[in-house]
């Protein structure tokens, strides 16, 4: 199996800014991570493959040191890369970022994303393969979107989320045709203290 996740929650999440490499996790994030560890503790997990992102890291470290297991960082699985944006609120744009058509000044277009995201989608096929275990993938959430609209078989009835929750788990299977079993799920994040809506990236 392959348990695809999104990292957990930044102060740029929470104030709905296009986010920075650099930005760490906040501390609902980081308990966020802790959640997560403990949910999948007891998962037969074997590798773990992570952006190697800062938040994306902090949320990879405690799942290893719950299953034991070392990280490989991986860059084609970083984010969007949204160039001269990156640090604005999104209220402040005057601009959808998530349009088809906007290429941001310095950053990727869509199709440069998708492209990276394609080449990523193999890396964590062969990791997976490679491994005798399960393989659980930190990531951020348009890479996550991408992945479900392209490459994943979702649940009957179910279309691809608009936005992939901080700390959330998918869990696919690892042989064609990546049949999805679980999608976007939070449930270990129960209990902790709601913050609005958190933007994608």
């Amino acid at each position: 199996m392959i348990y695809l996740i999104r990292h957990g929650e930044t102060p740029g999440n929470a104030a709905r800014i296009v986010q920075r490499p650099e930005i760490p996790l906040s501390a609902r994030g980081e308990a966020q991570a802790e959640r997560l560890a403990r949910r999948l503790a007891s998962a037969p997990i074997a590798a773990i493959l992570s952006s190697d992102l800062r938040r994306a890291a902090m949320t990879a470290e405690p799942l290893a040191r719950a299953t034991g297991t070392g990280i490989t960082f991986e860059p084609l699985l970083h984010e969007r890369n949204f160039g001269d944006i990156r640090g604005t609120a999104y209220a402040d744009l005057g601009l959808d970022p998530f349009d088809p058509d906007y290429a941001p000044p310095n950053g990727e277009t869509w199709p440069v994303f998708h492209a990276r995201v394609d080449r990523a989608w193999a890396r964590i096929r062969e990791m997976a393969a490679a491994t005798r275990g399960d393989l659980a993938v930190v990531t951020h959430g348009l890479v996550c979107k991408s992945l479900a609209g392209r490459y994943l078989v979702l649940p009957d009835g179910e279309g691809v989320p608009e936005r992939w929750e901080n700390c959330s788990v998918t869990l696919v299977e690892a042989d064609a045709p990546w049949r999805v079993q679980l999608l976007n799920c939070c449930a270990h994040l129960d209990g902790l203290t709601a913050t609005p809506p958190a933007g994608i990236a």
